[in-house]
């Protein structure tokens, strides 16, 4: 049995990964006689009943900005509810090729949003399971002939009914390599994205311009992938409500001086190199509060009451050497991962 074929198998079965039991995949297709087929769709009614309009708010509650992904989103589900509406009533329909690409800088959100599109999928009956499976090169590419097959059906296998996101998907391929087996896993990729489409979902990331190079040098990725949708920057406000956002779900909080010093190191920190947006701020957060605990622990002022304890001030973020440093790369420059943050 070939391994296409295993899979259709599993697919049929309602088996997901060996570690994690497959939930019953959500009816799409009313089975009723032609005499009970409805005559009518409500989409407001079905928007509410499947769950949308929670998946749609928490994505608005959770993410700051990010106007126009949010608004491509809206868009996936309405064109994903009318699609099942059309199956209800009998109209001629075909699965949608659901495979997508998120082009942007890091920080920006990808995966996160990648979680909210597997639930959202899930919940409109479109795949079985709302888990998703997030990897790298790494975890698809073996190092030696014959280990990467097995690898990339491992993976492939604990994705199956649900989301597959490949985080800076340009890796998986390196041309100038001639012993790089990447190749072989895009082959096998590519044949589950087509025959299998209607029971996984695939993602690809990466900065936009890294992907349409990899999108022009493997064209079969290209043509399989229906929804290109580009994260943008926060600006230096959006970053600045993330950070408070970020302090407040730890209970933190920002004194007024500390919320104009932050305000001025995030001016600060893009235009330093390797920044990555929210994942730049929150690495520095951690920092201020490694500051904040040593301040409070050095200053021997006695008992400390839960207000002292959760304000970060000025000083703990004035302290970066961010403040320090020139623009782009010079002979000053302390590499992130030496000091303000580990990013890549």
């Amino acid at each position: 049995m070939s391994y296409l074929d295993q899979l259709n198998k599993q697919s049929k079965e309602g088996r997901g990964s060996d570690s994690e039991p497959a939930t019953e995949k959500p009816a799409v297709v009313e089975t009723a006689d032609e005499a009970d087929t409805p005559t009518t769709v409500d989409l407001k009614r079905e928007y509410e009943k499947a769950g949308v309009r929670d998946v749609l708010e928490e994505l608005d509650r959770e993410l700051i900005g990010l106007a126009p992904v949010k608004k491509r989103i809206r868009e996936t589900a309405a064109l994903l509810l009318v699609e099942r509406a059309r199956r209800r009533l009998g109209l001629a329909h075909e699965t949608p090729t659901l495979h997508m690409s998120f082009t942007g800088n890091p920080g920006t959100g990808k995966t996160t949003v990648a979680l909210k599109m597997a639930n959202l999928l899930h919940r409109l009956g479109y795949i079985r399971k709302g888990h998703l499976v997030s990897v790298t090169r790494d975890d698809l590419v073996g190092q030696y002939i014959g280990h990467t097959a097995p690898k990339t059906k491992e993976i492939l296998k604990k994705a199956m009914g649900g989301v597959l996101f490949i985080d800076e998907a340009y890796y998986l391929y390196r041309p100038e390599n001639e012993r790089d087996y990447g190749q072989e896993a895009i082959e096998i990729l590519l044949q589950v994205m087509e025959n299998q489409r209607d029971d996984l979902v695939v993602i690809l990331a990466g900065y936009a311009d890294r992907m349409d190079r990899f999108f022009e040098s493997n064209p079969g990725f290209r043509s399989r992938i229906a929804h290109h949708i580009d994260f943008p920057d926060y600006s230096d406000n959006e970053l600045l409500h993330i950070a408070i956002g970020m302090l407040e779900r730890q209970n933190y909080h920002l004194t007024e001086e500390a919320k104009a010093t932050l305000a001025s190191y995030i001016e600060h920190r893009r235009q330093q190199p390797h920044f990555a947006n929210a994942r730049s701020i929150r690495n520095a957060l951690d920092r201020a509060r490694l500051r904040q605990a040593n301040r409070l622990f050095e200053g021997d002022t006695g008992p400390l009451d839960a207000e002292k304890l959760s304000e970060i001030a000025a000083e703990d973020i004035a302290a970066s050497r961010v403040f320090r440093q020139k623009p782009g790369l010079n002979a000053e420059y302390v590499h992130p991962e030496r000091d303000e943050e580990t990013e890549r």
